[in-house]
């Protein structure tokens, strides 16, 4: 970096200080027809931290390096970390602690692909240190978190994006669009229907801490556990412990669409209630923690009755979202677009004052646009957290057993002190998620 860049950025950034939360322009800002992909000259690209570059992590790297530059990456598996740098042609620092590299001034935006127990922590801390974050889904570990996070966003005016990415996809925004404009009837029901991920395995027994991982900081919040290579990487998500297992990692991808089409972004169920769970290990020490399949049935404001499940059977039963309306229905997942209103479209197109999704046709893009513009992204925090807020309500009352009634205007639980409980968990220092 050229000591001119270095000390543009400084000057810019002492400015910001001094303007309310919000309203600050990052040092790239080119006026208000900016566009992410004009980002090419070299002090017209921020740049950016990427904290959690395994799997997911390294591909919103690969995806956010589009449009910035990738100058630190971090990752408590020291390979992880350096297979990134190579990635990114060796021109990155590499970091073990997300806290050291986010005192870097130079940063300007965060990817966050860390296991979902560190999501929240990792995105505060970010948020705090004036830094705009991709933030991968599921947002939070518990609802708790997610008000934190809430408030956090609301009080330094950063900008988060959610990775829902389906609401970059136009098959998923047209859906929306013929429910919300009517052309299935008035919504009466829906059926989220994920896929199964089978979380069979274990006992897994304790093995030595490989050289490479801080095991103390990936466990984090967690409780203390033995070190065994199934709790890491991809298979964190079967363990409760650090994961809401497949009701939130599809879950929020696909409840995210649910709420949508039910024009319910802002709010979320009034009752909650699990009729099966399945636990393929039954509870057993050591074994994965998490169900597998499940079925919950939600009722949302409206009156709109909503199906919780996973396609268990795949010869019978396609994963998606299901909207029937009392004039009809439409089914709509990652390989398409099903139904006669959908099929109808053609000739019958929507009139100028229909009412239109968000446009969004790249989801890293429109992240890093409304980084210069300072508007809300496609999937802000506060849809976020009610999104998933409805996931969580699912474990807890898969955990509970019992039927949950939920006000989502106080976000608490009704008349259930212990239910209430839930919307936290016990947190073990250091690692303390706070505001």
């Amino acid at each position: 970096m050229s000591r001119c860049t270095s000390t543009r950025r400084r000057f810019i950034r002492s400015v910001a200080t001094t303007t309310a939360a919000g309203t600050s322009l990052p040092y790239w800002f080119t006026g208000t027809n900016a566009r992410a992909e004009d980002a090419t000259s070299k002090n017209d690209r921020p740049l950016i931290g990427a904290i959690g570059v395994g799997g997911r992590g390294s591909g919103i790297m690969r995806a956010a390096s589009r449009f910035g530059d990738v100058v630190a990456v971090c990752d408590v598996d020291r390979k992880h970390a350096e297979r990134a740098k190579a990635a990114m042609g060796g021109k990155p620092d590499v970091y073990g602690d997300y806290r050291k590299l986010l005192e870097r001034t130079d940063v300007d935006v965060i990817t966050n692909g860390t296991p979902d127990h560190w999501h929240t922590a990792v995105n505060v801390a970010a948020c705090k240190a004036g830094k705009d974050v991709y933030t991968e889904k599921p947002m939070t570990l518990t609802i708790d978190e997610g008000k934190i996070l809430r408030k956090v966003v609301a009080d330094t005016g950063r900008i988060v994006q959610v990775g829902t990415q389906q609401r970059a996809d136009g098959r998923f925004q047209t859906a929306v669009e013929l429910v919300r404009n009517g052309r299935i009837g008035k919504l009466r029901h829906v059926e989220v229907t994920l896929p199964l991920w089978t979380t069979k395995g274990g006992p897994f027994p304790a093995q030595p801490v490989p050289e490479n991982l801080d095991w103390d900081m990936y466990q984090g919040q967690a409780p203390e556990h033995d070190y065994c290579s199934n709790r890491t990487h991809f298979n964190f998500r079967w363990w409760f412990e650090y994961a809401g297992g497949i009701i939130t990692d599809w879950g929020q991808h696909f409840m995210d669409i649910a709420h949508w089409g039910m024009d319910l972004e802002g709010s979320g169920p009034l009752s909650v209630e699990c009729r099966s769970a399945n636990f393929p290990n039954e509870g057993k020490p050591d074994c994965y923690n998490n169900p597998d399949s499940f079925v919950i049935e939600m009722t949302f404001p409206g009156g709109i009755e909503l199906l919780y499940n996973v396609a268990i059977n795949k010869e019978t039963k396609r994963n998606g979202i299901k909207f029937t309306g009392d004039a009809g229905r439409i089914h709509v997942n990652r390989g398409g677009l099903y139904g006669k209103a959908f099929e109808e479209l053609k000739e019958n197109p929507f009139p100028d004052d229909a009412w239109r999704a968000y446009p969004n046709r790249d989801h890293m893009g429109n992240f890093f646009e409304c980084v210069k513009s300072r508007k809300a992204p496609a999937a802000p925090v506060d849809i976020g957290h009610r999104v998933i807020t409805s996931c969580h309500l699912g474990n807890i009352a898969i955990r509970l057993k019992r039927k949950i009634n939920w006000d989502p205007k106080t976000e608490q639980v009704v008349g259930d002190d212990e239910a209430n409980g839930w919307q936290r968990r016990e947190q073990r220092a250091p690692y303390l998620v706070t505001g």
